[in-house]
């Protein structure tokens, strides 16, 4: 004889009822058990261990007439349907988070290359005031009549005074290259917030069946919008109860 017909029925029940307390006994435990012998299939069909199995697993449910495996069941489907609903939910909320990086993406990729054609035409400029400071330097001094007459005509050419316009180029080209250092730095911030919801993306659809909840950030988000709503509907009903009273339909406090 074995030592499992060799313990009663009782102390049977107790371990599986002990285990599935402490909640290291799951259903997909039980279920194993069934299948080990005819005598413990018989004990985990018992209700008294699918009961507290459901006190585990869905606290807050009522109880109903049917057995306790069946009601077992009936909650675990719809619990799992919930987990896939919210799965959906999960992955359409990320799904627009990545669409929303990537437009992101393509607005600071816009305004990194008009700030490269900003800073390209003012480098262009630059330098050609340049030739011509050169150029008022050179009237100067003795040249051939060819090469006096084209410098000549290439400072005349030039209706803004010199000097300004080259301290104000400058003042252009600092600030450009202060820009594109920080549209770098946003590109690369929001590149990598790309990645990482690409990556979370990837994985939801991988794990369909987890319970998927708000992250503490999106919680955040919506405990914020929650909060602004209250205080816009007290101003609101604030402001109705000031008119009511002026117009004394409501008793004055």
């Amino acid at each position: 004889m074995s030592w499992k017909n060799e313990l009663p029925d009782e102390l049977w029940r107790k371990i599986l009822e002990i285990g599935i307390k402490a909640s290291n006994f799951t259903f997909k435990d039980l279920c194993c058990v069934s299948i080990c012998s005819r005598r413990l299939h018989r004990l985990s069909n018992e209700d008294l261990l699918w009961s507290h199995l459901i006190s585990v697993d869905f606290p807050n449910q009522t109880s109903s007439s049917s057995s306790a495996k069946s009601l077992y069941k009936i909650r675990f489907e719809r619990e799992k349907e919930r987990k896939l609903w919210a799965h959906k939910r999960a992955v359409l909320r990320k799904e627009s988070q990545v669409s929303e990086h990537l437009r992101k993406l393509r607005e600071i990729e816009v305004r990194l290359r008009e700030e490269r054609n900003k800073l390209n035409s003012a480098l262009l400029e630059l330098s050609n005031l340049h030739k011509v400071s050169q150029a008022s330097v050179a009237l100067n001094v003795w040249q051939p009549e060819v090469v006096r007459g084209r410098q000549k005509q290439m400072v005349e050419q030039c209706v803004v005074p010199v000097e300004s316009r080259v301290h104000a180029l400058d003042m252009e080209v600092k600030l450009c290259n202060q820009q594109l250092q920080v549209f770098d730095k946003a590109y690369r911030d929001e590149k990598r917030r790309l990645d990482t919801a690409k990556e979370e993306l990837k994985s939801m659809k991988y794990h369909p069946l987890r319970d998927y909840t708000l992250s503490s950030t999106e919680n955040q988000e919506n405990r914020k919008k929650r909060k602004k709503l209250k205080n816009m509907h007290q101003l609101r009903y604030g402001c109705w109860t000031m008119i009511l009273k002026e117009k004394g339909r409501l008793p004055a406090t």
